[in-house]
C-alpha cells in the first residue's frame, strides 16, 4: 500500500506518492530560477523560492492506523520519498510533530534520530491530535542544501543563511516544570526564548512571528483565565522592544508594531513556544506589520476581552526585491472585535478565510504602503487549521480545499482562545510584487 502524504482534496482522486513524486522529479531543472513565488504545489508539498533560498514545505500524515511506531515510520518514509523526488539535495531544517498521545514523544525522537543522524532538524512536539485520526502528523521545512548555510545553536535554535538574508528559528521552548501559572510560564518561556535567540546571534527586535501553545488555554486561573494571563505576561515582556529594528512602515494606520502570532490550546497544562526572526542588510527589504480593516487590531481590544490586550499584528509582510512573504496570524471568525456565527462551523470557517483574504488583498497591502504588492489564497505555501473538535474535520477540510486549493495543510485538534470559536487558521503566503 502506498503511504499517504497529508490528505487529498475532497472529491479528488487520491494520487499515490509515486505518481506525485514522478511528476515533481520531472519538473524543469531551472525551477528555482523562475520568478519568486510558490513554484510548484499540490496537497502534499509546496516548492517555494524565498529570496535566493529554494525551499520545500510538506505536511505528512499516515494512511495506516497501525501502531504508533508503524505510523511514524510511514511518515518518515514518505518524507524521504518527497526529498528524493527533488532534482536538488534538500535538507530538513525544521519540523513540527503533532502527537495524539504525548507519551509517544520519546519513541518519535528515537525514530527521528535514526532517520537523520547528526543532521537532525530542529523539532517541536505538540500534544495536538491530528484531526484526521492518525497518531502522528508531521510538518516540515527543507532548504536547498547547496544554497543555504545551516547552523545549529543548542537544542532550540537554528540559523539559515542565503540570498543576503538570515532566518533564525527557535522552537520547542518550554518553561521550567515548576512553573504552573500561565503568567509565570509565559515569562519564563519568553526569557528562555530570548536566551536561545541570543545564542543564535539574534534577538526579539528581529522577531517577525511567534507561536504560543498553551495547555488549558480557556481554563480559569484565579479570578481570570489562562489565555488572559498569557497576554498580560506577553505585554509586560514586550515593553520597550522595538520590533524589527524600526523597519516596519505602518503608513499611519495604527501605532502598534508587533510580530504576527498564534495563541492556541494544546493538551496538558504547560506551554510550548516558537518564533521566527529575520536579518538582512539588503536595501530592497521592507517589513510591514499588517492589520485587517474588518477587524479591530488585537492590541486595541477592549479590556473585557483581556485586561492587557494581545500584543500581535494580524500579519507581517516582508518584501525582498520582487518577493513578498506574508505571515498570517492565527485568524478566526471575528469581525471588529466580536465573534460571528456562533455554533456554525461552516460559516465560521468561511468568515475566517474571508478575513485572511481581506488581510492579504491588494487594496489592504496598498493601504499599508505595499504597492503594487498582492497575495491571494492560492499563494499560500502552507496552512495550519486548528479545530475545536475532531468531528469538524471533514466539513472544514471541504471548505479549505475549495478556498485554498491544493495547499499543504495541517489539521489538528485544539481549544481556541475564545470558547465560542470553533476553528482558527494561520499560514504563510509567498507571492510576487508586480
Amino acid at each position: 500500500m502506498q503511504p499517504r502524504v497529508s490528505i487529498s482534496p475532497t472529491g479528488a482522486t487520491e494520487q499515490s506518492l509515486q505518481t506525485t513524486g514522478d511528476r515533481l522529479a520531472k519538473s524543469p531543472a531551472n525551477v528555482f530560477e523562475r520568478p519568486h513565488s510558490v513554484l510548484l504545489k499540490d496537497a502534499n508539498r509546496a516548492v517555494v523560492a524565498l529570496p535566493e533560498l529554494p525551499s520545500l514545505c510538506a505536511v505528512i500524515a499516515p494512511r495506516s492506523r497501525g501502531s504508533f511506531r508503524e505510523q511514524a515510520q510511514e511518515v518518515l518514509d514518505s518524507l524521504q520519498s518527497i526529498l528524493a523526488a527533488r532534482n536538488r539535495p534538500m535538507r530538513v531544517v525544521l519540523q513540527t510533530v503533532f502527537l495524539r498521545n504525548p507519551k509517544d514523544r520519546a519513541e518519535c525522537q528515537r525514530l527521528l534520530t535514526a532517520q537523520f543522524g547528526s543532521e537532525a532538524p530542529l523539532s517541536s512536539y505538540l500534544p495536538q491530535p491530528p484531526a484526521c485520526g492518525a497518531e502522528v502528523a508531521l510538518e516540515v521545512w527543507a532548504v536547498d542544501a547547496e544554497s543555504a548555510r545551516v547552523e545549529r545553536f543548542g537544542a532550540h535554535a537554528v540559523g539559515i543563511s542565503g540570498g543576503g538574508g538570515r532566518w533564525v528559528y527557535c522552537t520547542g521552548i518550554m518553561p521550567a516544570p515548576s512553573r504552573r501559572r500561565a503568567y509565570d510560564q509565559t515569562m519564563d518561556g519568553l526569557r528562555r526564548m530570548q536566551t536561545s535567540l541570543a545564542q543564535a546571534g539574534s534577538g526579539f527586535a528581529n522577531v517577525v512571528r511567534t507561536w504560543f501553545y498553551l495547555g488549558g488555554i480557556t481554563e480559569p486561573e484565579g479570578n481570570t483565565e489562562r489565555y488572559k494571563e498569557l497576554n498580560r505576561a506577553r505585554a509586560d515582556f514586550y515593553q520597550g522592544i522595538a520590533f524589527a529594528n524600526g523597519r516596519p512602515q505602518r503608513n499611519g494606520l495604527h501605532n502598534g508594531v508587533y510580530p504576527a502570532s498564534t495563541g492556541i490550546g494544546m493538551a496538558g497544562s504547560s506551554l510550548v513556544m516558537s518564533c521566527a526572526a529575520f536579518h538582512t542588510e539588503r536595501r530592497d527589504a521592507r517589513l510591514v506589520a499588517l492589520e485587517n480593516p474588518r477587524q479591530t487590531p488585537a492590541y486595541c481590544y477592549h479590556p473585557r476581552y483581556s485586561p492587557k490586550s494581545p500584543k500581535f499584528s494580524r500579519g507581517v509582510a516582508l518584501q525582498v526585491g520582487d518577493c513578498l512573504i506574508t505571515w498570517v496570524s492565527g485568524t478566526a471568525s471575528i469581525v471588529d472585535s466580536e465573534t460571528h456565527h456562533l455554533d456554525d462551523l461552516q460559516r465560521q470557517t468561511e468568515q475566517t478565510i474571508d478575513n485572511i483574504q481581506h488581510l492579504i488583498a491588494r487594496e489592504n497591502l496598498a493601504a499599508h504602503g505595499l504597492e503594487p504588492a498582492c497575495a491571494t489564497l492560492e499563494d499560500f505555501a502552507m496552512v495550519r487549521v486548528y479545530l475545536k473538535h475532531p468531528s469538524y474535520f471533514g466539513r472544514c477540510k471541504t471548505i479549505c480545499d475549495r478556498r485554498f486549493g491544493p495547499t499543504p495543510t495541517a489539521y489538528s485538534v485544539a481549544d481556541i482562545c475564545r470558547t465560542e470559536l470553533l476553528v482558527e487558521i494561520e499560514g504563510i503566503a509567498v507571492s510576487r510584487v508586480l
